[in-house]
């Protein structure tokens, strides 16, 4: 199997001090070029999208799909699929590879959680997915309106499954445990890049504490899954070796896809990772044991997340999870 090594981010696009503020590139040209014409996502609209819209908007609530700019809107908008984006829609944290705002948050609305339940119960969903900003300014992260907002959901809607896709909660054990005892289908928490480019990508957030939030939220039981962005200048090797760590941690299911980014303020594009690239390396990675790799450009936490969570609950049925 040929491998095709990736280029590594030089060190002079690292940080120069990890107190000197958020990771942010300058205003440089990504080394990879132009989106390919093969990574182009044609834009689908149909009356449900639209439905949709008006509904999101109508509530006052916020979608990842919007505020983060996720090419898959259309597709999964068109279908009746969404990612609620709770905790309002400023983050406290800036990722380099992030489109959604970051800032000093508003004051968290405390009635958020009941019209998520109730724009759900309208939507008719089987399956949902709930992530948030980083409120790194709540003594607890968010975690109580989190535990409510799952809550809200399973009283107002109670035939959709639930994904969360949550922050670290700064480490906090307890706080984790709050979302997980409000009896999530599935906990979601994305480790985004491998160990060496964390500082760069993810400056306010740990290689070490990700895996520890997986490892706990296994342990109490949770169904648990993480993601990988490709084309920031990893190596073949160091996703596999980041592949491991999720399974040594009891991830069951890995998502894979292209990191695209959002504007010349955001971390560069290091390569187009083809289709065939990720096939490869969903194999590699399948070798530890996942119940499920998805893996493709267009990739994205929450794409297909209903096929997923099938996939690892039959997984557990079966005795084969990691």
């Amino acid at each position: 199997m040929t491998r095709i090594a990736l280029p590594l981010i030089p060190e002079t696009a690292l940080p120069s001090s990890r107190k000197s503020g958020p990771a942010r590139p300058s205003l440089e040209e990504s080394p990879a070029g132009k989106r390919p014409d093969w990574l182009r996502v044609r834009l689908s609209l149909n009356d449900q999208f639209f439905d949709v819209r008006d509904l999101v908007h109508k509530a006052g609530l916020h979608t990842v799909c919007e505020s983060a700019s996720c090419p898959n809107i259309g597709e999964c908008w068109s279908s009746r699929s969404l990612t609620f984006m709770i905790l309002g829609n400023v983050c406290t944290r800036s990722c380099g590879f992030c489109d959604v705002a970051t800032g000093k948050p508003g004051s968290v609305d405390v009635d958020e959680p009941r019209r998520v339940g109730a724009s759900l119960s309208k939507l008719n969903l089987r399956y949902t997915v709930i992530t948030s900003v980083d409120r790194d300014d709540l003594p607890d992260g968010g975690a109580a309106i989190w535990a409510e907002t799952i809550r809200e959901i399973r009283a107002q809607s109670p035939g959709t499954q639930i994904e969360v896709l949550t922050p670290d909660f700064k480490g906090s054990l307890d706080d984790l445990a709050t979302v997980v005892a409000a009896g999530p289908d599935v906990f979601a928490h994305n480790i985004e890049t491998v160990e060496r480019l964390h500082r760069l990508v993810r400056p306010q957030a740990k290689y070490e504490r990700t895996l520890a939030v997986l490892r706990h939220a296994r342990s109490l039981g949770a169904v648990t899954k993480s993601g990988i962005m490709l084309g920031l200048g990893e190596t073949d090797d160091e996703v596999v070796e980041t592949m491991r760590d999720l399974a040594a941690a009891g991830v069951e299911i890995v998502n894979l896809g292209q990191y695209m980014r959002p504007s010349n303020n955001h971390l560069p594009v290091m390569r187009w990772v083809r289709p065939e690239e990720f096939d490869a390396l969903k194999e590699r990675g399948m070798a530890f044991g996942f119940a499920h790799i998805e893996a493709g450009p267009l990739v994205r936490s929450s794409y297909r997340a209903d096929q997923q969570a099938k996939a690892a609950n039959l997984a557990r049925l079966q005795g084969g999870a990691p």
